[in-house]
């Protein structure tokens, strides 16, 4: 014996896993397309930071998946502040995609990321496809990056949204980022269409593994008195419990016209909204504003999760997904 401790390599989210089993012998791990989570809670990007901000609040160990800020190809300094506002049932957020870069990124935020034991899906967001395809494939190459999610849906920033917006462009950006990365694929959609069915199916069929749904809601706080915006963007996206109702709507709508699996995402704070968007049709749900005044949110929903199955008969979290009476 050397005496030097040895390490356990990462796990591999992108190969079968020995299913995760609770004390009512209720399995949680889910498959999304390609990709494989041990259980389906996750938190959002945007709100949980690079996850070391909340290491000392939540055992990070447990969660499904980490998706970290989104990440562009060169550094960005964000909008102008203020960046959020409290709002009745939810907040509005500006921040524009404030981030280090793709190169920063990979080079102190990953080892860390890597470390924790949840998968690692990290949100990129170009200008153009081939910024999509560049930033896919140079996390192709880096070692404990376990999927991508494309982020064509902030409607904080100009020009990446459009891709979320028109079926072809959305098709042609995932069918690109698909072709030059092996990674699992998920497509993050607006909202703020009249369709959101048609934007899943081009996301569908341009190859990706998941739809997560929905991004925020295009809103504006107006200061009164001064007779001007709030927000220093003037418009911001809304989250948090306010768009609940409308992301279970989508979610329902998506299920039932698109074989792609679903990440539900919109004001998810208890457990009985993790269950209301199973039953919806998501797969596996991603927890964001609700983080910022409980960031152990996603261990106590965790927590709850195999009693409320269980209450369902369901021996697995697939049993209950899409399980909505449709008549």
């Amino acid at each position: 014996m050397s005496g030097i401790p040895t390490v356990s390599p990462p796990p591999d989210h992108r190969t079968d896993v020995t299913p995760a089993k609770t004390k009512n012998s209720v399995r949680l791990d889910v498959q999304l397309g390609r990709l494989r989570l041990s259980n389906p809670i996750a938190v959002a990007s945007g709100t949980f930071g690079y996850a070391r901000e909340a290491a000392g609040l939540v055992d990070l160990a447990r969660l499904g998946a980490i998706l970290p800020k989104t990440i562009t190809k060169e550094p960005r300094e964000g909008n102008p502040p203020p960046r959020t506002i409290e709002t009745t049932g939810g907040m509005l957020n500006s921040i524009g995609l404030d981030n280090d870069g793709i190169e920063a990124f990979i080079a102190e935020k990953v080892p860390y990321l890597a470390s924790l034991g949840p998968a690692t899906i990290v949100s990129i967001a170009g200008r153009t496809q081939d910024e999509f395809v560049r930033l896919a494939a140079r996390l192709d190459d880096t070692p404990g990056v376990d999927a991508v999610e494309l982020n064509i849906s902030c409607p904080n920033v100009s020009g990446g949204v459009d891709f979320g917006t028109d079926p072809a462009m959305c098709e042609r950006v995932v069918a690109g980022v698909r072709a030059a990365c092996s990674l699992p694929v998920l497509a993050k959609l607006t909202p703020n269409v009249t369709d959101v069915v048609t934007i899943a199916k081009a996301a569908a069929a341009g190859g990706a593994d998941a739809i997560s749904l929905i991004n925020t809601c295009l809103g504006l706080a107006v200061d009164w008195r001064r007779r001007r915006p709030i927000l220093g963007n003037v418009l911001g996206g809304l989250s948090g419990p306010a768009i609940k109702p409308i992301a279970l709507r989508i979610v329902y709508q998506v299920a039932g016209a698109v074989d792609a699996p679903l990440m539900g995402i919109g004001g998810i704070a208890t457990i009985d909204d993790v269950m209301e968007f199973f039953v919806a049709g998501a797969t596996a749900v991603q927890i964001g504003t609700a983080n910022f005044y409980n960031p152990s949110v996603s261990v106590e929903i965790l927590d709850a999760l195999p009693d409320a199955l269980a209450e369902l008969g369901a021996t697995c979290v697939a049993d209950v997904v899409g399980t909505i009476d449709r008549e």
